[in-house]
């Protein structure tokens, strides 16, 4: 359930970028709001639960990488990325992030002994990105805005293998912990707003609602959901989630929006999906005491 709520929580994310965008609000003033709401309700959540934010300056330090891989970065290449491209498109390239997060296991050392399966379902996923931006076509969607929303997917793979190894599991409260790393990506976003300011910003009541669901719903409570999972089922498991984000962001641009999507992108979608199901794939020991583990766990209340 808890992957189901985390799946539905962050592809609608990608609906609430873009009415933003489409409200007049820039990137910029996207991420940095986003961070900054999602802070204030971990805190809240924080301070209810009589839980402490982190005193020592190593865990901060790690916070500012995590919150910067994870939050600041992949926010603000959102927001350049839907400018250009729908939606729905976006939550289809954010499903290469489980790709991302076995390459990048695989380089650092955490992911021992790639199985031909696993191995292949990884060059099967790249091809289907290859699918989607079709650069060999005059008609293919390679372009800066996609090569952001590509590089945000990988930022967050980054982020998820450093919070799996530096954060999670280190004794401190998951709720502090991602409301630590929320309020150090809203002190990442804040000079990027100066930067980037342009003219005054005449909000109206869609881009209000737009940055208060994405930065309350899809932001607060979905990073203290992905730290639990972390936690739990380690960082790979995490980063799974995103091959369930497509149907939601597909899903939600189609009905909101009225956002299409061409045969080319649903096929390289599916060859996308077919290779993280592939990374996916473990090897199960017949041993006695795994058939045991395998009941209890699908037992119900597991």
């Amino acid at each position: 359930m808890r992957v189901a709520g985390l799946a539905l929580l962050w592809g609608a994310a990608f609906l609430w970028i873009k009415l933003a965008l489409n409200s007049g609000l820039t990137p910029f003033q996207i991420a940095f709001a986003r961070s900054a709401l999602g802070a204030a309700v971990l805190l809240v959540l924080t301070r209810g639960a009589h839980q402490r934010l982190p005193r020592d300056r190593g865990t901060w330090g790690h916070l500012v990488v995590a919150a910067f891989f994870c939050n600041a970065l992949p926010f603000l290449l959102f927001g350049i990325g839907e400018r250009t491209v729908d939606s729905g498109l976006a939550g289809v390239l954010h499903a290469t992030t489980p790709l991302w997060s076995v390459l990048i296991g695989t380089f650092i050392g955490t992911e021992r002994g790639i199985r031909p399966v696993r191995l292949g379902g990884l060059l099967l996923g790249f091809a289907g990105t290859l699918v989607i931006f079709a650069p060999w076509q005059a008609t293919g969607l390679l372009s800066g805005g996609m090569l952001a929303l590509l590089g945000a997917s990988a930022s967050y793979a980054v982020g998820f293998a450093y919070m799996g190894s530096r954060l999670a599991g280190r004794g401190t409260a998951p709720l502090a912990l991602s409301a630590a790393q929320l309020v150090a990506a809203t002190a990442l976003a804040a000079p990027a707003v100066l930067v980037g300011r342009t003219a005054p910003v005449d909000l109206d009541l869609r881009a209000v609602l737009a940055v208060a669901v994405l930065g309350i719903c899809s932001t607060g409570f979905t990073f203290y959901l992905s730290y639990r999972l972390i936690a739990d089922e380690g960082a790979t498991s995490a980063a799974t989630v995103g091959y369930l984000l497509p149907v939601v962001s597909v899903g939600l641009g189609a009905i909101v929006l009225n956002e299409e999507l061409g045969l080319r992108v649903i096929v390289g979608a599916t060859v996308v999906l077919t290779g993280v199901a592939a990374t996916r794939w473990r090897k199960r020991p017949s041993s006695p005491s795994h058939v045991a583990d395998t009941a209890g766990l699908a037992a119900p209340g597991k």
